[in-house]
């Protein structure tokens, strides 16, 4: 979905607060006249570029390839069937990513340095590496330790995701996991100058910084832990022994944006606009539908619209009449998008920490007891989902199959990731990374599956404008079957 609307309603803002670009927008962003700008100017755009780009395009593909939602028209019917090409993301990768976010991260660590606000660069270098995560996940090698050098480095070279994870002090590249470490200390150095409300996530709480940093930290190991179990195993004992995490839902790292046009959640704006073209290119899955209905699951509701008296879905890969009238569908709540378009997009979750500390206490032997952890999981999503606690009891005692860690390890997994899975209905590309790394939950292939071999894709294929202008890009590029460094299942 490229479109002017897109494009405006994230990129117009972040021009006005840099100032101004060069024509290399995609990854070599520099404003005319940085040390006029700012830190607390730059940090609001940056927050909301990279719950965008978390919850635009990215989210429409993700959440249908791992059948929450379906493709009914437009990008998405063809992300149903698992066609991607070169041709799509371009918004995504040039100007909600490279061009928005991370160029606004690495301004604020470059004029925040410059004043010694460490306040500031410990924040952007936090979540400067969130950004460059979700990016070498969904394409896998990408510009990293040359990118976002300005006019210094017009052609920077792909970095190896194993690279961009781990480090590689001969190649000069810093791992992600030491970025986030360097943020964690600045947030404790004196500071000149501190956020407030710039910082739309916390009102400028550093300690809630620090526990998002090391919940940041869990989530990399996580994702890494199947392709480096013992990295992954030494960095969440040293987040568990620092006892500095995301341990309540009032610590979730969320994005919230603003209710009126041109400000709010896109996926708001893709699903509940009847003036948006884009509203019918999605609907529920019926597939998600059976599992939570299955479940019996009290958050479906919540979670979904049900305008009539019967949920309105198809099945992924349909092909064929849909549903009438429109009116009729169930889309994403208010949970999901909010009431009027303020979202939250959670980034990084209470539940989501409870449930890599149970899969990591499964699979890696880190401490914790694997069912305690997927309990206090579950509860903190149906809390966060607005349940009692009485409420929550109730379920839990009434659906066993559900509520208890049964069978082999890998059986307790898959119950595990499909928790992770409900508790994330709204955030595709958590369901996207969890399905590729442990091939949970099981997922039937689409109907009129077609793509490469029919495969569901694994990763996003490069986009053109960087293979035509970057000789460091491979041409062919690598396309969506062939797995990122991770993704070993």
């Amino acid at each position: 979905m490229n479109t002017i609307f897109r494009k405006a309603l994230l990129v117009l803002p972040m021009m006005a607060a840099m100032g101004g670009c060069s024509q290399f927008l995609d990854v070599n962003v520099t404003p005319n006249n940085p040390t006029a700008v700012p830190p607390s100017v730059l940090l609001p755009s940056a927050h909301i570029g990279t719950a965008f780009a978390n919850a635009n395009e990215l989210n429409r593909f993700t959440s249908v390839v791992t059948q929450q939602l379906a493709g009914a028209a437009g990008s998405p019917a063809n992300y149903d069937i698992y066609v991607v090409s070169s041709s799509d993301f371009g918004n995504q990768w040039r100007f909600e990513l490279y061009g928005g976010a991370l160029t606004n991260y690495q301004q604020i660590i470059n004029i925040a340095d410059a004043s010694n606000s460490k306040a500031y660069t410990g924040i952007a270098k936090i979540m400067k590496a969130y950004a460059f995560s979700l990016a070498t996940d969904v394409w896998g090698d990408i510009p990293y330790s040359q990118a976002l050098q300005g006019e210094a480095t017009l052609q920077p070279r792909l970095d190896k995701q194993e690279d961009i994870y781990k480090g590689n002090q001969s190649a000069g590249i810093q791992s992600l996991f030491d970025l986030v470490r360097e943020g964690i200390a600045d947030l404790s150095a004196q500071s000149t100058t501190r956020p407030g409300t710039d910082d739309l996530i916390y009102g400028g709480d550093l300690a809630k910084w620090r526990r998002a940093g090391n919940t940041l930290l869990l989530k990399l190991a996580n994702t890494i832990s199947r392709r480096e179990p013992e990295l992954a195993r030494t960095v969440i004992n040293e987040v568990i022994n620092s006892g500095q995490f995301i341990s309540s839902n009032a610590d979730d790292l969320n994005v919230f944006f603003g209710g009126a046009v041109g400000s709010r959640d896109p996926r708001y704006e893709y699903s509940s606009i009847p003036q948006n073209i884009f509203q019918n290119d999605l609907i529920l899955s019926t597939r998600y539908l059976n599992l939570l209905q299955t479940n019996n699951d009290p958050r479906l509701p919540i979670f979904f619209t049900r305008p009539t008296a019967n949920y309105v879905t198809i099945d992924n890969g349909q092909r064929g009449g849909l549903p009438t009238p429109t009116t009729s569908w169930s889309r994403y709540n208010a949970y999901v998008t909010g009431a009027n378009g303020q979202g939250p997009v959670r980034l990084l979750t209470n539940f989501q920490r409870a449930f890599i500390l149970a899969e990591s206490a499964l699979t890696l032997g880190t401490p914790g007891d694997p069912q305690a952890l997927y309990t206090e999981g579950i509860r903190a999503s149906m809390s966060l989902a607005g349940l009692t606690t009485a409420q929550i009891d109730a379920y839990l005692a009434a659906n066993p199959r559900v509520a208890t860690l049964t069978g082999t390890t890998q059986e307790k997994l898959a119950q595990i990731i499909t928790q992770k899975y409900i508790a994330f209905t709204g955030n595709g590309i958590e369901l996207w990374n969890d399905y590729r790394r442990t091939g949970y939950p099981v997922l039937q292939p689409s109907q009129n599956a077609a793509g490469i071999d029919g495969t569901r894709p694994v990763r996003a294929v490069y986009i053109s404008q960087e293979i035509e202008r970057n000789p460091n890009f491979p041409n062919p590029a690598p396309q969506s079957n062939i797995k990122v460094w991770w993704d070993v299942d």
